[in-house]
């Protein structure tokens, strides 16, 4: 499989697309007519030499991620908002600047604070729980994998959890559409309703997978911190937390271009991972994410440029 660097996340009834600096989003609107919005989103990170450097790369684009998801996510709400009464009043250019930096910042605030809440959940919380059984269990090493083994935990019972809600099911559904797009193109097949359908709704460069490795990679890093005072250690888990980010990020990368036998080893619980937060998706949902993706990505170029002509003509059936 080779791979085409596209990649994409499921927002409200829809999904958005992205490919390089462009995205797309396309949203199933309440009277079923499909909204496709392209814009080009611009880094955090101006230059883009430092983007490309590794292991630091990884943690300007997990910042990008949630940046984009959150802005994307609120583009689609926004289609099935409560009607008000009295239509909005018409603003002027000024007012217009004024909303937009208004929500800009607080969609940073929104941002940071759930940075924030992530990392107490899942790198501190572990290791106050672990530090409950210092009685009966002396070996620095074994405090370290369990406290590892209750962030996984954590993590998947996280997962479980919200799997249940009816919503987060449809959402889910079209995490599902984006995987098999993806999946449909990176194989060389003709992106249509049913070769999409039969493709894979797991994919090894999925976020789902990116927060499995964090979870093991934070296990190794752990084993560093020595130190005897419980400040420091919450301090230096904190303060790792980029690094772990970065690291988790080369190596979602490297399995994403790789079809290594080790790598796809390493793959695998991450894939069974997203068994529960990807669900086979309807027609519609499909139909929605090929519109994201031909809004940004040319898959009849890659696939010229990457297949034979022969493995390209299965399922001729368009949209």
């Amino acid at each position: 499989m080779k791979s085409s660097n596209i990649g994409g996340q499921a927002v409200l009834e829809g999904i958005m697309m992205k490919n390089k600096d462009q995205y797309a989003v396309a949203v199933r609107k309440p009277n079923q007519e499909i909204e496709v919005e392209v814009q080009r989103y611009n880094s955090i990170v101006p230059w883009e030499s430092v983007r490309k450097i590794p292991f630091i790369r990884g943690i300007f684009n997990f910042i990008d991620s949630m940046i984009l998801g959150m802005k994307t996510l609120m583009f689609s709400a926004s289609f099935f908002e409560e009607e008000e009464a009295e239509e909005k009043p018409v603003l002027t250019k000024e007012e217009q600047l004024k909303e937009e930096k208004k929500e800009k910042t607080m969609m940073g605030i929104v941002v940071a604070f759930s940075v924030v809440l992530a990392i107490a959940i899942f790198m501190v919380l572990p290791y106050f729980l672990s530090t409950l059984l210092k009685k009966v269990v002396s070996s620095r090493a074994i405090l370290t994998v369990i406290e590892g083994g209750i962030r996984l935990a954590i993590f998947l019972i996280y997962i479980l959890a919200i799997s249940k809600m009816e919503d987060i099911q449809r959402t889910f559904m079209y995490h599902g559409a984006e995987h098999k797009c993806i999946n449909c193109i990176e194989n060389g097949w003709n992106l249509t309703i049913d070769n999409v359908r039969k493709s894979s709704r797991q994919h090894k460069r999925c976020g789902t997978s990116f927060l499995f490795f964090v979870m093991i990679v934070s296990i190794v890093f752990c084993f560093f911190i020595t130190t005897e005072s419980p400040v420091l250690r919450v301090v230096f888990r904190i303060a790792m937390f980029p690094l772990i980010a970065g690291v988790s990020y080369e190596i979602i990368r490297l399995a994403g271009n790789s079809e290594n036998i080790f790598i796809n080893f390493l793959s695998k619980p991450g894939l069974l991972v997203q068994k529960m937060t990807t669900k086979e998706p309807d027609d519609g949902m499909i139909e929605v994410a090929i519109c994201a993706v031909e809004a940004v990505f040319d898959w009849r170029a890659y696939q010229k440029e990457n297949f034979k002509a022969e493995d390209t003509q299965v399922g001729e059936t368009t949209r």
